[in-house]
């Protein structure tokens, strides 16, 4: 059974999930155009609500190869195992978070977005159906946390930052919440959910 909030929440997200939306990628906010020529590597994340409406989020290993240490949803590469790119999310889910997927409930997924490690990241919207323990798994995950939807959901929890990298300068986004700084990938396919909620 879902909670109230759940229930409310699956409204909202079913809406926003209507709502056409073109792909988003980490190279919005430059002037540059992102390398032609290059093969994109299948990917898929999970942004699931727990009973409370609370979106789980990630800290991920400092000594892991992609995007150490930064907040993410729990996700990674299509494996040749996985059906699609929402198998591969809840895979990894189970892997990372403990997270079963038989708990989830898949309400659909947002248009990919590419990053600057050359993944098309597809993020898969679900509500996690009664009590979860959260379980981070070893080497991969240091933290496992919740942020309100209202904070996601809100485009004013959003700014654009930016930093030198690779000798450029490069835009993004940012949406910090408390000690956690949620940027890059991460706050951007959040920015795009949070303005079809707010359409």
């Amino acid at each position: 059974m879902l909670t109230a909030p759940q229930t409310l929440l699956r409204d909202q997200l079913r809406r926003a999930l209507s709502t056409p939306a073109a792909p988003s990628s980490d190279y919005d906010l430059v002037q540059a155009a992102p390398p032609a020529e290059v093969e994109l590597r299948p990917a898929g994340v999970l942004a699931a609500f727990d009973r409370q409406g609370r979106l789980v989020l990630t800290k991920r290993a400092s000594s892991l190869r992609h995007h150490p240490g930064q907040i993410a949803l729990p996700g990674g590469k299509v494996d040749p195992g996985d059906a699609d790119e929402v198998a591969a999310a809840l895979r990894e889910a189970h892997e990372e978070i403990g997270l079963d997927p038989a708990q989830v409930e898949i309400l659909g997924s947002l248009p990919p977005h590419r990053t600057v490690t050359n993944f098309a990241m597809t993020p898969v919207l679900g509500l996690i159906r009664g009590e979860f323990t959260p379980r981070a798994e070893a080497g991969e995950v240091e933290e496992i946390f919740t942020v309100p939807f209202a904070h996601i959901a809100d485009p004013a929890s959003y700014r654009i930052e930016r930093r030198l990298w690779r000798g450029d300068w490069r835009n993004y986004y940012v949406a910090p919440y408390g000690p956690y700084y949620i940027w890059g990938a991460t706050a951007r396919v959040l920015h795009a959910l949070a303005l079809r909620l707010a359409a």
